[in-house]
C-alpha cells in the first residue's frame, strides 16, 4: 500500500465511545513515513489515527486543538517476515485511563506503554458520525501503510475482545485467523469488514458500508496470515547500503553490488521455485545464501558453499549481452563459461530459479526455458551442485552485479505479481501453493509457511 488508501464517509455512530479495529497485517518497508493503518482527518486540529510510529505501535488524537489521545507502546513491531494481527479496543467511559484504550497483538494484551494518556468519555474520532475515514492513511498526511492488509473490520459501539477476530491454534500454539466474524453484541452502524476475499472494498460485515480505493494500486496477493510467503527483507542490510525495498518487499533496486539481501524465509530441506523480473538490470545473480551470510559480503569469490557467520553463497550471474543471457560461472578462479543461452535478453526477461536442498542443485532459467537443457523435476543438468557444510538453513539471495547506477528486478516468490503487474499467464503448479508465470517443475513449490510443510 505504498501510495495506496481506502476511504468512505462514515454513517452516524452507534456509540462513539466504543469500538473496536481489528486488522492482519504484514508490514513492508520500514523506513517508510507513518505507516498508519486507519485514520480520520477533519483539520490540523481534530484527527485521529492508529499507526506504528518509529516502529512503536499508536493511537493519537486531537479534539478541537488539544491532544485528547496518545497511547502508545514501548514494544516496537519490526517483523516483516509475517502477520501481525492488531486488535485495538477503544471504551472512554472507563474510570481507568489505562482501560480506556487496549492493544492487542496476535490474542495478546500489550501492558508496557510510554504514553497512555486518554481523556475519559472523550469520543473516538475514528468513529466520529459523519466523518471520512480511511484505511492505510490519514486522509490528509500523506504517510501511507507501506505492507499488506488483510480482513480489516470495525466494530462501532462495544470494546471486543480480541478472541471475536482470532483463535489459538490447537496443535501448534500460534494465534491464526477466523474466517468468520461474529461481534459480541452487532457490528454496529459504523462497522464494516473488508479485505475478507482478496481486496475487494465490498463490506462482508451485517451492513453495506463499502470503501472506494482513494487513490494507488491495489494488489491482490496470495501472501496470507493462513499461508505466509517469502519476501525480501529489509532488515538485513548493512549500514552506507544502497538498497531499497517496495511493493510489499518484492521489488528490490541497488546500486552497489556489494551489498546484497535475502528472502525473510529459509530452506533446510524440500524443492523449491522463485522468478524475478529484470526492470533496468544488465547484471543479475540468481542464488542462495545461508541466514548467517553477511550481507555486506559479495560472494564473486565463492565458487562453493560456506557455512557458518559470514559464509557464503552460491549463484549464476546472469548477463545481458544485448542480444542474449549468458551465464558467468563464478568460481574460485572466476573463470567465465562460453555457454551463450540463445534466449533473447530484454529488460523485462523474467529469470528462474529452481532449488533442490536436500540434493544440493541450484538451476537457473530464462522466460520459461531452463539453461543447459536442465531440468529440475528430474534432477538433470544443475548449474550448480553445492554442499552445504554447516548445516544451515538456506536462504534464496537478492543482488546485482552492476555498480554504474540503481539497478532494479521485481520478484514472484508466488504472490502472482511483478510489483503492481499480475502475471500475463498462470503457469501450471502441481502443489496448487502460489501463481508463477511459468509452469513450476513437477515436486516444487513457492518459498511459504504451507510450501515448507508438504
Amino acid at each position: 500500500m505504498a501510495t495506496t488508501y481506502l476511504s468512505r464517509t462514515s454513517g452516524t455512530s452507534t456509540n462513539v465511545d466504543k469500538c473496536t479495529f481489528s486488522a492482519w497485517i504484514k508490514r513492508g518497508n520500514l523506513t517508510a513515513s507513518g505507516h498508519i493503518l486507519m485514520g480520520q482527518y477533519t483539520d490540523v486540529n481534530n484527527r485521529g489515527k492508529i499507526t506504528f510510529t518509529d516502529d512503536y505501535l499508536t493511537y493519537f488524537q486531537k479534539t478541537g486543538g488539544s491532544t485528547t489521545a496518545n497511547v502508545v507502546t514501548t514494544r516496537k513491531f519490526r517483523d516483516t517476515s509475517g502477520w501481525y494481527n492488531v486488535v485495538i479496543a477503544f471504551d472512554s467511559t472507563q474510570g481507568t485511563e489505562a482501560d480506556r484504550i487496549k492493544f492487542y497483538v496476535n490474542g495478546v494484551q500489550e501492558t508496557a506503554f510510554s504514553s497512555t494518556d486518554y481523556s475519559q468519555n472523550e469520543n473516538v474520532r475514528i468513529n466520529e458520525s459523519s466523518v471520512p475515514i480511511v484505511i492505510g492513511q490519514d486522509g490528509n498526511s500523506g504517510f501511507y501503510f507501506d505492507g499488506s492488509m488483510s480482513y480489516v473490520a470495525f466494530v462501532d459501539g462495544t470494546a471486543e475482545l480480541p478472541g471475536i477476530f482470532g483463535e489459538t491454534d490447537s496443535t501448534t500454539g500460534e494465534w491464526k485467523i477466523k474466517t468468520t466474524i461474529t461481534p459480541s453484541v452487532a457490528w454496529g452502524n459504523n462497522g464494516f469488514l473488508i479485505l475478507k476475499n482478496g481486496n475487494s472494498l465490498t463490506d462482508e460485515s451485517t451492513n453495506s458500508n463499502n470503501f472506494t480505493l482513494g487513490g494507488g494500486t491495489l494488489t491482490k496477493t496470495e501472501d496470507n496470515p493462513s499461508n505466509v510467503f517469502a519476501t525480501l527483507n529489509p532488515l538485513v542490510n548493512p549500514a552506507g547500503d544502497t538498497t531499497s525495498l517496495s511493493n510489499g518487499n518484492n521489488t528490490y533496486t541497488n546500486q552497489n553490488y556489494n551489498y546484497n539481501t535475502r528472502s525473510t524465509l529459509g530452506m533446510t530441506s524440500g524443492k523449491f521455485y522463485w522468478e524475478q523480473k529484470v526492470n533496468n538490470a544488465t547484471s543479475v545473480k540468481v542464488g542462495l545464501c545461508t541466514s548467517q551470510y553477511d550481507p555486506s559480503l559479495d560472494t564473486d569469490n565463492a565458487g562453493a558453499y560456506y557455512g557458518g557467520v559470514g559464509g557464503g553463497g552460491v549463484y549464476v550471474l546472469m548477463q545481458n549481452s544485448t542480444t542474449n543471457w549468458q551465464r558467468t560461472n563464478n568460481n574460485t578462479s572466476k573463470n567465465i563459461d562460453t555457454y551463450t543461452n540463445a534466449i533473447a535478453s530484454t529488460s523485462s526477461s523474467i529469470l528462474m530459479g529452481a532449488v533442490d536442498v536436500d540434493a544440493g542443485k541450484l538451476w537457473v532459467g530464462v522466460d520459461g526455458v531452463w539453461m543447459y537443457s536442465g531440468n529440475p523435476a528430474t534432477g538433470a543438468n544443475a548449474q550448480i551442485t553445492f554442499t552445504n557444510s554447516s548445516p544451515d538453513e538456506l536462504q534464496i539471495m537478492a543482488s546485482h552485479g552492476d555498480n554504474s547506477t540503481p539497478r532494479s528486478t521485481q520478484w514472484n516468490f508466488g504472490n502472482g505479481y511483478f510489483g503492481t503487474t499480475a502475471v500475463s499467464s498462470a503457469g501450471t503448479n502441481a502443489s496448487g501453493i502460489g501463481i508463477f508465470e511459468y509452469d513450476v517443475p513437477t515436486g516444487y513449490t513457492a518459498l511459504s509457511t504451507k510450501g515448507l510443510n508438504l
